[in-house]
């Protein structure tokens, strides 16, 4: 008999999802065709993988696309589906989300979240009187989508700091993902620096970056499934993972159900063995190099300053 997909809690949200989630990004690469992107999602979804994520800009909206393909045939009404806008105002923002309903065929995305707070003026600018979280607000009262969430994967103290602004505004995220691995337990960590107040507040963690894409295994520390058991300790809603291939699909669905097994001496001697390689960062390039920016690549994702903010800017 299949084992079950264990489900947890999204934060206070009192919605239940499913323990993997299924990463939208590489349903887009160019080695993985549409069909069999399609066959991913939905054999995710019948093994009891039904949190989907994905964001506007991954792949220049064909992994949405494909998504909203799949999600075709009754498959849409099983999954909790969440996506990311990199737009900063009012005006972007509600241009890409709109897109990101077209593309994946849907009335109202579950989820939608500020995508790469990766600067420390990104939240200043989400909560600027014109910014973005304006509009996901109008959205959500409009029935577009049902809760907020953001996303980083640059530094803990950015993460704090987008916290520290929605308390300031009066705001509370329904959900934050980051990156939680074993290379993070040692190295500017989201897990000792971030897990613990999103728990207090009672927002939904989402885990990522468990293998970042396969770059963790180069260290030659750990293993596949010791990397995707190692964040399901943690006490977060969902832990996304990136599949490439439907055999994967098993290889997820085993770490969500044996990463209990895990004893506590074996989740020590991971750490002890990934201590060295995790030093400064090297298996974590996303938090040390731009290369998995995609919005300083691309700035105008952004969208331009708010009006007020030009009017103070010295003639050119």
């Amino acid at each position: 008999m299949p084992r079950e997909v264990p489900t947890r809690l999204l934060g206070n949200t009192g919605e239940r999802v499913s323990l993997i989630g299924l990463g939208g990004w590489h349903l887009g690469l160019s080695y993985v065709d549409e069909a069999t992107s399609i066959r991913i999602v939905r054999e995710a979804i019948d093994r009891g993988i039904t949190f989907m994520d994905n964001c506007w800009d991954y792949n220049e909206g064909l992994s949405e696309t494909r998504m909203g393909k799949a999600l075709r045939d009754g498959y849409r009404q099983r999954a909790f589906v969440m996506t990311k806008i990199d737009g900063r105002t009012r005006k972007e923002a509600s241009r890409q989300l709109d897109e990101c309903l077209r593309r994946l065929q849907t009335d109202c995305i579950d989820l939608v979240q500020h995508h790469e707070i990766i600067r420390y003026e990104d939240p200043d600018r989400v909560f600027d009187e014109d910014g973005a979280n304006a509009a996901l607000v109008e959205a959500k009262r409009a029935g577009k989508l049902r809760f907020i969430g953001f996303t980083g994967h640059k530094d803990p103290r950015i993460f704090a700091y987008m916290l520290e602004v929605a308390r300031r505004e009066g705001f509370h995220f329904d959900a934050a993902q980051m990156p939680l691995n074993v290379m993070d337990a040692h190295y500017r960590s989201f897990e000792k620096q971030v897990l613990p107040e999103l728990v207090k507040d009672g927002i939904g963690v989402l885990g990522m970056k468990a293998l970042a894409s396969g770059i963790i295994l180069k260290s030659g520390a750990v293993s596949a499934l010791e990397c995707l058991k190692y964040p399901l300790r943690l006490p977060i809603s969902v832990l996304i993972t990136g599949i490439d291939k439907p055999e994967y699909i098993e290889q997820a669905v085993e770490a969500a159900t044996t990463y209990q097994d895990m004893t506590d001496a074996e989740v020590e001697g991971l750490l002890a063995r990934s201590a060295g390689p995790a030093a400064r960062g090297r298996f974590e390039p996303f938090k040390t190099t731009s290369s998995f920016d995609g919005t300083a690549i691309h700035p105008d994702w952004l969208g331009d300053e708010p009006e007020h903010v030009q009017a103070l800017m010295p003639a050119q």
